[in-house]
């Protein structure tokens, strides 16, 4: 049967559903009471447990929620926990259970984007969280790797700002010696939109040595784009070693890709052996300033300007570190370069005391460990080199160091408008140095070699000679006091003043007249001094000095090994002089503080005949001193040489 739809049905069905039916009344109530007391009594740390649990699952660590849980609904809603803690990786130690832990996590989140299975996340506030970054010893991971490779595509999840409140990272890796330990501290950005930086200020142990380091670096969140770089400004300080560096890393734990400027400055290159592993020799201090830039195990230093004591530096640094040793690789130039600050290379420390001032070589001995330690291909020049009082002009020197074996070639040095050409082997694979040094000097301009200007104006002339040394030792003094080989120097035509020759041969009347008169040129038909040298020791095998006025003829020792001079040289004048006192000049002493004196037991002798005898017969008292005549010019030293 058809029902009516009529309005007298339509009136019937309404008056039988409404007013409800007790039962539906009491029914009503319930719910709501219910709804009235699960309100009152709902507590959101029933979901602590599931929570935990998706974290688990999706990190493949421990997670634990020890405080309240506690969320605030809406178009964001907001996740607040207490007593945070993420387990570490299951290689760490009891002691380091824990990878990162927080007083408090403030999570907020965009509910509707999770309809599409996609998470938003706005904003991520930790107060005082500690997170502990440790480098796995058995490979190149750390702790922060999770074991969950990224999916292709847009990633699920995103968060948009991490605000860190007293924070602190730990970063550890035992391989490397290297403990960090940094307060963490976010910062206003300079948008609103932008994900605040953090402020750094720490420091620890790099490689076994102390540091402090401060400074800013962009948010934590860019950690997380392993291949993005990541931005930093930061300033380092190990002992007198002072870094700051601004850039960008790839990968920061890693630290394998990374391109900085860094200004570099301390007291000494050589304190930098423990903190990165080059065996620089000693220098004076040094402030350098460059590109810094690595790729995997290739390390570049370029384009730098400095100074190193009182030299400027400039030029370009490779460190290759893929083998056996550390190779280090330096194209150097100076526009200015003070000799003193090479004392380093010699064995000798900058603005340090002589710990031995008698002496002029340097005793400290090289450090053997050092020397094998990396390998090296360095080449340097100068344009200009400060070497009072030696007259030195430029430098161009290449160095090569493989296991151990140092070779100079060349060592070149530029001086008095002549050069030292010289190339040097140092063999510090065994116990004790092994040195080989060969050198030839040549076109070394007399003039140049004058203490002053008035004697130069009167030199004329260019030397030369040729030196060929073997020692062995672990330091210069020992090296020389060890040497065995041969050295020779000479000079061919040229002039001298007469009155350097004159008070070399102590005619006293001439140098008078020279000194109150004026002095001359004198012709010089050569010069020379040839010596053995045994064990440190150098003999002379012939030593003469010869000029149209005077020969001087010289023989004795001069010790490389205890640094004296025993040298006689007898002055024999061509001319007459009735003043002429012709005694053997006696150099002795040490190098530092060498003697010039006059046969005294001759010379006293002879005085002594002329005052007598001035005192009774004054004309034949000027017999004692005449010379008897000029002596024959030589062929180059001729007789009076031998």
């Amino acid at each position: 049967m058809a029902l009516d739809p009529s309005p007298a049905n339509t009136s019937r069905a309404t008056r039988r559903w409404w007013p409800p039916s007790t039962r539906f009344q009491i029914a009503s109530a319930t719910l709501l009471a219910l709804a009235v007391v699960l309100i009152a009594i709902f507590d959101w740390n029933w979901f602590k447990r599931p929570v935990e649990w998706m974290v688990q699952s999706s990190t493949g660590r421990s997670f634990q929620i020890q405080g309240d849980l506690r969320v605030s609904l809406g178009n964001t809603t907001t996740v607040q926990a207490d007593g945070v803690r993420l387990g570490n990786a299951d290689w760490a130690t009891d002691e380091e259970a824990w990878m990162a832990q927080a007083s408090r996590v403030q999570v907020s989140i965009r509910p509707w984007p999770l309809l599409l299975g996609r998470v938003r996340i706005p904003d991520v506030r930790l107060s005082q969280p500690v997170v502990l970054l440790q480098a796995n010893p058995d490979d190149k991971g750390g702790n922060w790797d999770f074991g969950r490779r990224p999916r292709d595509g847009e990633p699920r999840w995103r968060l948009e700002r991490l605000w860190v409140d007293d924070g602190h990272l730990r970063f550890v890796d035992t391989a490397s010696r290297t403990d960090l330990q940094l307060g963490i501290a976010s910062r206003e950005p300079r948008r609103e939109d932008a994900a605040p930086p953090v402020g750094i200020d720490g420091g620890g142990t790099w490689r076994g040595s102390r540091f402090t380091l401060e400074g800013v670096a962009e948010s934590p969140l860019a950690l997380a784009q392993a291949d993005d770089p990541y931005r930093i400004s930061l300033r380092a300080s190990a002992g007198a070693t002072h870094a700051t560096a601004r850039g960008a890393l790839v990968n920061p734990f890693q630290f394998r890709h990374f391109d900085l400027q860094l200004a570099l400055r301390g007291q000494d290159l050589e304190d930098l052996y423990p903190l990165v592993g080059l065996a620089l020799p000693p220098t004076a201090a040094y402030n350098f300033d460059g590109r810094l830039r690595r790729a995997g195990d290739i390390w570049h230093y370029t384009g730098f300007e400095g100074t190193v004591g009182k030299s400027d530096l400039s030029g370009d640094v490779r460190v290759d570190v893929t083998g056996d040793r550390p190779h280090f690789h330096a194209r150097l130039h100076s526009d200015r370069l003070d000799f003193d600050d090479l004392s380093g290379f010699v064995g000798a420390a900058p603005d340090e005391p002589d710990p031995a001032p008698d002496r002029l070589f340097p005793q400290t001995p090289y450090e053997l460990a050092k020397l094998r330690a990396m390998d090296a291909d360095v080449a340097w020049k100068a344009a200009r080199v400060d070497a009072p009082p030696l007259p030195m002009d430029d430098m161009d020197a290449h160095l090569l160091l493989e296991g151990g074996l140092l070779r100079l070639e060349p060592l070149n040095l530029g001086i008095a408008g002549g050069e030292i050409r010289s190339t040097i082997r140092m063999d510090a694979r065994s116990e004790r140095i092994d040195t080989t040094a060969v050198a030839s000097v040549r076109g070394i301009e007399l003039a140049r070699l004058m203490p002053n200007a008035n004697l130069a104006e009167q030199a004329v002339g260019r030397i030369g000679g040729q030196i060929d040394l073997r020692g062995n030792g672990n330091s210069i003094a020992a090296i020389l006091g060890s040497a065995n080989g041969d050295v020779a120097i000479g000079m061919g035509p040229g002039k001298i003043s007469n009155l350097v020759m004159e008070l070399a041969g102590l005619d006293i009347a001439e140098a008078l007249r020279f000194l109150l008169t004026g002095d001359r040129q004198v012709p010089i038909r050569c010069a020379f001094a040839d010596f053995d040298v045994v064990d440190g020791v150098m003999t002379t095998e012939s030593l003469a000095f010869d000029t149209t006025d005077t020969i001087l003829i010289g023989e004795g020792d001069i010790s490389l090994r205890d640094e004296t001079l025993d040298l006689l040289l007898r002055p024999r004048p061509k001319d007459r002089s009735i003043l002429a006192l012709r005694s053997p000049l006696r150099i002795s002493g040490s190098f530092v503080s060498p003697s010039f004196r006059p046969d005294l037991a001759a010379l006293g002798l002879r005085g002594a005949v002329a005052l007598t005898l001035a005192s009774i017969a004054p004309p034949a008292g000027l017999l004692a001193t005449i010379e008897p005549g000029p002596g024959e010019d030589s062929d180059c030293g001729g007789e009076y040489a031998r």
